[in-house]
C-alpha cells in the first residue's frame, strides 16, 4: 500500500460515489490480504501492540512459537506470554529497560521446549505520536544447539591433546614402575624378604594397577573406539554386566532385581561397549547406596527404541550437581574419576541412542537408556549391477 494512500481516500470520502468507493474498499481488501498472506508465510513471529501493551495483531508462526491461539489471544497482554519484561516501561520508551531489550533470549516450555531471541520496535520511530510496538521473535533452538555442540567438540579436542601427554607422561612410568617391583619382588624371595617387605611391594603393584586402569579409563573417554556393530538382545547384556557386579552389590547390600524381558527387539549395537555403559551405570548405582538398598532394572519398548531403565534407592543426585552429571572430571565422590558417566553418555550417543537421568536429593536416581531398535534402523542400500544395467538400456 502506498503511503499517504489511506489518508487521501478519507479526505475524498465526501466527494466519492459509491462506484469509486466500493471500488478503493475492494482495492483496500485486496491489499490487506497480500500483507496477511505474506506475515502468516514469515517464519519469524510479528505480534503488534498497542499503547498499554495489548496484542492487536499476531502471525501464526508468533502463536507457533508462544502456543497461543492468534484469534483468541486479540486483546490479550503481551505480559501474559512473553514475561520478566516490564512492557509498561517498554512502551513509553524507557532507556534502562530498552538497553535490557538489546540482545534477548528466552527459553519456553510450551507448546515444547525451544529458545527464542526477541527483539520491539516501538511504532513511535514511525509516527512520534504513535504509541504500541511491533515485538519480532525468532527460534534460535537450533543455532544454541550447534553452539553448544561446537563448544563441546572444541572441549572433547582439548581433553584428547592432553590425553596424549598423559599418556606419554604417566604410561611409560607407570610400565617402568611395574617392572622394576616384579624384579624387586624375586629379590626379596631369593633372599627370603621379610613378609614386611613384601607386603610393601603388593600395596606398591596395586597403586601402580589402580594407576594404570584410571590412565586406560581417560583415553577410552577421549579416544573412541568405532562400534563393531551386532544384532544383540539388550536383556542378555544386562545381565552379564550386572553379573560381573554380582558380588560388589551383594557385599554392599545391595538387592539387583532384574526384570524379566520377553519378546523385547533386538538392537544393533557394539556388546562389549554397550556391557560397559550399563557396568558404569550399575556401578555408580551400587556406590550410591552406601547403607544398602535396592536397584531395579527394567526394560520397556517404544516404536523407535528399545530402554532399559535403572532405578535405585539410593540419595539422589542434588539439582545443582544433575546439571553437571556427564561433565568430565565432575564427581561428587572422594575417589572418582568424573569420566564413568562421561563414557556412559558417548557410548549411548554413538549408537544413536539417548539417555535420561532423573533423580532428586533423598530420593534416588532412575536412568533411562534408550538404544534403536534393529528392526526400525534405516538402511541404506548399495546400487547392485540390475539398476546399472536397466539405467544403461535404452
Amino acid at each position: 500500500m502506498k503511503p499517504g494512500f489511506l489518508d487521501k481516500l478519507i479526505g475524498r470520502l465526501d466527494r466519492l460515489d459509491p462506484d469509486h468507493l466500493q471500488a478503493h474498499i475492494l482495492h483496500l481488501a485486496r491489499e490487506k490480504g497480500l500483507l496477511e498472506t505474506i506475515f502468516h508465510a514469515l517464519q519469524e513471529g510479528l505480534v503488534l501492540l498497542d499503547g498499554s501493551g495489548r496484542i492487536l495483531y499476531a502471525n501464526r508462526a508468533a502463536g507457533r512459537l508462544l502456543g497461543f491461539d492468534i484469534e483468541a489471544a486479540e486483546g490479550a497482554p503481551i505480559g501474559r506470554f512473553l514475561r520478566g519484561v516490564d512492557w509498561n516501561l517498554v512502551l513509553r520508551l524507557d532507556e534502562g529497560e530498552w538497553s535490557r531489550l538489546v540482545s534477548r533470549e528466552i527459553e519456553v516450555n510450551y507448546p515444547e521446549h525451544r529458545f527464542l531471541a526477541f527483539y520491539v520496535v516501538p511504532l513511535a520511530l514511525q509516527q512520534p505520536k504513535e504509541r504500541g510496538a511491533v515485538v519480532i521473535l525468532r527460534d534460535i533452538t537450533r543455532d544454541r544447539e550447534r553452539r553448544d555442540a561446537n563448544v563441546e567438540s572444541e572441549r572433547l579436542r582439548a581433553i584428547t591433546l592432553l590425553a596424549a601427554g598423559v599418556a606419554h607422561e604417566i604410561g611409560n612410568p607407570l610400565n617402568s614402575l611395574s617392572i622394576h617391583l616384579q624384579l624387586l619382588r624375586r629379590e626379596l624371595a631369593a633372599a627370603g624378604g621379610a613378609p614386611a617387605a613384601n607386603e610393601l611391594v603388593e600395596v606398591c603393584e596395586r597403586e601402580v594397577r589402580r594407576l594404570d586402569r584410571i590412565v586406560a579409563q581417560f583415553l577410552s573417554a577421549v579416544r573412541p573406539v568405532p562400534p563393531n556393530l551386532e544384532s544383540v538382545r539388550i536383556e542378555e547384556v544386562v545381565a552379564d554386566a550386572a553379573g560381573f557386579l554380582r558380588h560388589e552389590a551383594s557385599d554392599r547390600g545391595v538387592r539387583v532385581e532384574v526384570a524379566a524381558a520377553s519378546d523385547l527387539p533386538t538392537v544393533r549395537v557394539d556388546r562389549h561397549q554397550i556391557r560397559q555403559a550399563f557396568f558404569n551405570i550399575i556401578k555408580h548405582a551400587v556406590e550410591a547406596m552406601p547403607g544398602g538398598g535396592v536397584l531395579r532394572i527394567g526394560f520397556a519398548e517404544t516404536d523407535r527404541f528399545v530402554v532399559v531403565s535403572f532405578t535405585d534407592s539410593g540419595e539422589g543426585i542434588r539439582a545443582e550437581d544433575l546439571s553437571r552429571i556427564f561433565d568430565p572430571y565432575y564427581t561428587t565422590k572422594t575417589k572418582g574419576s568424573g569420566l564413568g558417566l562421561m563414557i556412559v553418555q558417548r557410548i549411548v550417543r554413538d549408537h544413536g541412542g539417548e539417555i535420561e537421568i532423573h533423580s532428586e536429593a533423598g530420593h534416588g536416581t532412575a536412568v533411562l537408556v534408550s538404544l534403536p531398535r534393529e528392526d526400525r534402523l534405516v538402511r541404506l542400500l548399495p546400487a547392485g549391477p540390475a539398476v546399472e544395467t536397466a539405467a544403461a538400456t535404452p
